[in-house]
This record gives C-alpha cells, sequence and structure tokens, in this order.
C-alpha cells in the first residue's frame, strides 16, 4: 500500500461510537447515507431512529446545490436547525429564509420542505406529536440562536443556556443549545424522565452517559434514554457547544 493511501485509511475496526442499551454515541466516521423517495440532491443520514430504542429521529441531511428535502403532513412534527449554509423552509404557502444558525419548529399534519442553494447541512428532529385535549397545536417558529440571548445555567456563569423554542406547554419538546467555557462543567449529574438527542455543534469535552465517560468533539452526537445518568465537561482552548432536543410538558 502505497503511503498516501495509508494516510487516508483509517485503523482497520476501530470506531468512537458506541451503541449501547440506553445510550449511544454516535461518530461521523460511521455515517451511512440514506435515500428517500422524493428528496433531491440532499443526501439524509438517520443518525437516531426508534430503532435504536429512541421516540425520535435525528437526521442529519447534507445539501447539494439546488437540494431539496420533503417531510410529508402526518403526525410528525419537527425541529430543525442549520448548522452550515443557507436554505429555505416551506409549509403550507408560507416560505422562509434559513442560515446558518436558523431553527424552525413545524407543527404536526403540516407538510414540510427544506431547500438550499448552497452546501447546507442541517440537523431534524422527528417525532410524534403527544396532543393535550386542553390544548392547541403549537405554531409553526422560526428564528435565529444568533437572536437569542444565552442564561447561565442555575446561575452558573461557565454553562450558557439558550432556549430556542418557547416555554409553552403547547410544545412536546424542547430544543436548547449549552455553550460551555473551557473546564466548564455541567453542575450536576442530571438523572430525569427526559429523553435526549443531541449533536456536538463546536468544541470537545468528556460526556458521561451511564457510568462510562467519552470523549467528544464537533460533529459527533448521542442518545439519551429516560433516566439515563448524564454530565458533561468542555475541555480543550475553545468553547464547547451542544445542541440538544428533550421531550416535555406532558405527563408520563
Amino acid at each position: 500500500m502505497s503511503s498516501s493511501n495509508s494516510e487516508n485509511t483509517p485503523l482497520f475496526g476501530t470506531t468512537r461510537t458506541v451503541v449501547a442499551a440506553r445510550h449511544a454515541l454516535i461518530t461521523p466516521d460511521g455515517h451511512v447515507p440514506s435515500a428517500f423517495p422524493a428528496w433531491e440532491n440532499a443526501t439524509p443520514f438517520v443518525i437516531l431512529s426508534p430503532g435504536i430504542g429512541a421516540k425520535l429521529s435525528q437526521i442529519l441531511i447534507a445539501f447539494d446545490d439546488s437540494g431539496i428535502a420533503r417531510f410529508p403532513a402526518d403526525q410528525h412534527e419537527h425541529a430543525l436547525y442549520f448548522e452550515t449554509g443557507e436554505g429555505s423552509l416551506i409549509a403550507g404557502d408560507k416560505e422562509y429564509s434559513l442560515t446558518a444558525g436558523s431553527f424552525a419548529f413545524v407543527p404536526a399534519k403540516q407538510a414540510l420542505t427544506l431547500t438550499s442553494s448552497q452546501c447546507a447541512r442541517v440537523t431534524v428532529f422527528r417525532k410524534e406529536f403527544a396532543p393535550h385535549a386542553d390544548l392547541e397545536t403549537p405554531p409553526l417558529i422560526c428564528g435565529s440562536a444568533h437572536d437569542i440571548r444565552s442564561e447561565p445555567f442555575l446561575g452558573y456563569e461557565g454553562a450558557q443556556l439558550q432556549t430556542l423554542l418557547p416555554v409553552d406547554p403547547r410544545f412536546d419538546l424542547a430544543m436548547n443549545i449549552f455553550t460551555y467555557q473551557p473546564g466548564a462543567t455541567l453542575p450536576f449529574v442530571e438523572t430525569h424522565i427526559m429523553e435526549h438527542g443531541l449533536l456536538m455543534l463546536s468544541g470537545q469535552g468528556v460526556y458521561r452517559l451511564e457510568e462510562a465517560y467519552y470523549p467528544v468533539q464537533a460533529g459527533d452526537a448521542i442518545w439519551m434514554a429516560p433516566y439515563c445518568p448524564q454530565w458533561f465537561v468542555a475541555m480543550g482552548e475553545s468553547p464547547a457547544s451542544y445542541l440538544y432536543y428533550k421531550d416535555v410538558h406532558r405527563l408520563p
């Protein structure tokens, strides 16, 4: 084997990906593309799905120029985040321009089309909506993380939380961004009923899932089942940020 080929060949049989019964770390080296009907110049990577034991799906979409991704009008709702590039969201007769840092929520029974005129990367959280008899269906939301003020988490300045979707009982999910200064930690080991889907946006650190500690970096994804003990510390010389989903506002 030539030196040029060996430099680009990973060590045989190695990966940082770990899939356990109640948590998973999915790293980019193992991503496998899917293909969905009516999608054009848009490659989906299904990172999480009910097949792993989750109640949500987490899909990474890599767009080429003039890419189109379509989601049908069914019982699923969608929360999404533009990591890079720019494009548009079409729902009903409305169209919204989205750029890096943009986020959106599209309620159930609403068809959704995403387009990109540049090479964009978009993470989509998809789940079945849990309606409440006394509450209306939540509205479509579009915004930018750049416009969302961060707040110290539990008063801890080193860990800043941006709440992207409204804190409103009509919503049965939340999507937030956590940013940690180097050396900052989640203030305590959390153990709770909410399930998480998570994407590391920038930086690096160590994530505790149950009794295991995993080095993580930008591009890594994590699944946490309900009651999976979790904790994070940012490491390195730059802040670490992650985007995450959780289910909220419904009785168990």
